[in-house]
């Protein structure tokens, strides 16, 4: 069995890593840098709004992602709203990359992948369990660490943790 088949399976494809990325951290950046040793293009989807006070606006979130991946032209990074399934049709992509960050994660996400399934039988969920090293890091818990004046430089980007001591000053 040749260790390309992964590559050749997916050669010229799309794969949507849809979220809310409010703000993204080292673990989605892990998650992105690998994504695309596999698939062709990641387009990095920002969710519209999902939560009522984002500490980013979106095109934040958006410039953000750009600017950390500004040497790798195979990442892009997009908003989009409305039933992802509809945003991966319109891209013409073909996969979901999800990460799990532990076994409590996997029933959501499973749930989410046979409801994709039954809505678009040709789109294919990735899921990706995170590195051990950042099994514990969430947008949420960096937002609360920064809140409280705690030093979020070993889970976020530099940049990103620029833009957050920007928004708590």
């Amino acid at each position: 069995m040749s260790h390309h088949l992964i590559n050749d399976s997916y050669h010229n494809t799309i794969a949507v890593f849809p979220g809310s990325f409010d703000p993204v951290t080292v673990g989605h950046i892990d998650l992105i840098e690998r994504s695309t040793a596999v698939f062709d293009e990641v387009i990095v989807a920002v969710a519209c709004n999902q939560e009522k006070t984002p500490l980013f606006t979106v095109k934040e979130r958006i410039e953000m992602i750009k600017d950390i991946f500004s040497e790798n032209q195979r990442v892009k990074a997009e908003t989009f709203g409305g039933l992802l399934i509809d945003y991966l049709v319109k891209r013409d992509a073909h996969v979901i990359i999800r990460g799990l960050r532990a076994v409590s994660d996997f029933e959501y996400e499973f749930q989410m992948a046979l409801m994709n399934r039954k809505l678009a039988p040709g789109i294919e969920t990735f899921f990706m369990t995170s590195s051990a090293l950042y099994t514990y890091v969430s947008s949420r818990i960096v937002k609360e660490l920064a809140s409280l004046g705690g030093d979020v430089s070993d889970l976020v980007h530099p940049l990103v943790e620029e833009k957050i001591k920007a928004k708590y000053a």
